[in-house]
C-alpha cells in the first residue's frame, strides 16, 4: 500500500469516521481522547487520514523548543530515534481506537507490546516535519502488528513493525 492509498480516503471510511463523530483532521483536544499521553511526550500533534482496521496517517511537527534537544545533543540536535519509534507506537495505538469504535475513556489502554525490523535512516532535527504512517498487518486476542514508516517530506527518515496491546485499565 503506497502513501497516496494510505493518505486517500473513500466515501465508506470517511462515513465511518463520521459515525464516531470524528473530523479529520484530529488535533489535540481529540487526540488526549485516544491517548494517555501528554506534553512532552505527546508525539503526535494530528491525525490527517485513517481508514479504520487498515492504515493511518500522523504527524508530527519538531521544533527546538522539544525537551529532548537539551540533551541529544545540544550542540547538533538530533531527535533520538527511540522517540520516532514511540510516535509510531502512539500513531498505531490510535488506529488501533477508532478501528475498535473505542476511546481511553472506555477504560482501555493501548501499550507497546513490541517492535521488531527497525531501521533509522536519516537524521530528523529541528524544523523537521515527521509524516507517520502505520498499516494494520495482524490482529490476535487484543494483540495488533502495524507495519510503520516516519518521512520527513518524501525521503525515509525509521520504519519498524510495531506491536501493541489493548488491556484494560487498572482501576
Amino acid at each position: 500500500m503506497s502513501a497516496t492509498d494510505i493518505d486517500t480516503l473513500t466515501d465508506k471510511d470517511i462515513e465511518t469516521l463520521s459515525e464516531q463523530g470524528l473530523t479529520l483532521p484530529l488535533t489535540y483536544h481529540t487526540l488526549k481522547h485516544y491517548l494517555p499521553h501528554r506534553y512532552p511526550f505527546m508525539l503526535v500533534d494530528k491525525i490527517t487520514a485513517c481508514k479504520p482496521g487498515e492504515c493511518i496517517t500522523g504527524i508530527k511537527n519538531v521544533t527546538i523548543n522539544e525537551e529532548f534537544f537539551n540533551g541529544h545533543f545540544p550542540d547538533e540536535p538530533i531527535m533520538p530515534g527511540v522517540l520516532m519509534v514511540e510516535a509510531m507506537a502512539q500513531v498505531s495505538g490510535v488506529l488501533g481506537f477508532i478501528s475498535a469504535g473505542l476511546t481511553a475513556e472506555d477504560g482501555y489502554l493501548y501499550l507497546f507490546a513490541g517492535v521488531d525490523k527497525v531501521r533509522f535512516k536519516r537524521r530528523v532535527i529541528p524544523g523537521d516535519q515527521l509524516i507517520i504512517r502505520a498499516k494494520a498487518v495482524m490482529q490476535r486476542h487484543g494483540i495488533y502488528k502495524f507495519d510503520c514508516t516516519v518521512h520527513v517530506e518524501d525521503e525515509l527518515a525509521a520504519s519498524a513493525q510495531v506491536m501493541i496491546a489493548r488491556q484494560e485499565q487498572q482501576q
